[in-house]
Order: structure tokens, then sequence, then C-alpha cells
């Protein structure tokens, strides 16, 4: 009866493996969410589109063209200059944190429909004190390295 209970409480990891099993279900995950954005967005614009009408469903027309790729590239940006900044400050996450607070800034300021001098400044706050933890908290305390 005890080899049992012993083979019940033995754990065995495959190391070469075991780092794979969240980015599989993660990977299964973002593919179940593709498959419902196929069938609930872009099957109604394909069938709007050979229907020949006027206003997609899929755009609408409330749509801010300027925040949506304003986004975009500020993202792109965002990684691009990671890495230059980093290479300017090897090893230090600099890179990460600099850049980080402009992007923050950035997005907080393209996002804010009433510029107010108290929402700037807080703005501001928010740009340089998030950042900062998060960059003190994941490069000083847990010691990864940032870019």
């Amino acid at each position: 009866m005890e080899s049992g209970l012993t083979s019940l409480l033995n754990v065995s990891i495959d190391f070469e493996t075991s780092h794979l099993f969240f980015p599989h279900i993660i990977n299964w995950l973002m593919g179940g969410l593709f498959a419902l954005v196929l069938v609930f967005k872009v099957m109604p614009f394909l069938a709007a589109v050979r229907r020949g009408e006027e206003t997609l469903p899929i755009l609408g027309e409330s749509m801010d063209k300027f925040r949506f790729f304003g986004s975009i590239a500020l993202i792109a940006a965002y990684f691009y200059l990671m890495a230059v900044v980093g290479n300017l400050f090897p090893y230090t996450g600099y890179g990460f944190l600099f850049v980080s607070m402009a992007f923050v800034f950035l997005m907080s300021m393209m996002y804010m429909h009433n510029k107010t001098k108290r929402k700037v400044i807080t703005a501001v706050i928010n740009a340089i004190v998030a950042p900062s933890l998060a960059w003190f908290i994941l490069a000083k305390l847990f010691q990864i390295t940032l870019p």
C-alpha cells in the first residue's frame, strides 16, 4: 500500500520541455480568441461586403483613426526605441525606463480629451512613477535584465 502512496507523491519534471507548458496554453487561448474574432467580426464583414453595404460592420463610423493609428505607431516606436536606447546603456535597463516614460506620457496625452494643467501634471507624474517603479522592481529587486 505504501508503494502506491509513494508513487502518487513522487513528482518528476522534464526540464527540457517543462518551460513550454504555459506558452502552449497561451497559444491555444490566442487561437481560440482568433477563431472567435473570425466568427463574430470577419464573417459579418464579408457578408456585408458581398451584399454591397455602404457602412461596414467591422470598422463602424465612430472609429477614431488618429488614436487607432497613433497607438500602433507609438507601440512600434516603443519596441524599436527600447532596443536603440538600451544599446546606449547596456545591461542597465535604462532603455526600458526612459522609453517607457516617454511612451506612457505620449499615450496619456493622445487619449486625454480635455487637457488641463492638472491632467497634464498627473500624466507627467504617472509617466515618471509607473515605469520607475516597474524598473526598480524588475531590474533591482528581481534582477531581471531589461533592454
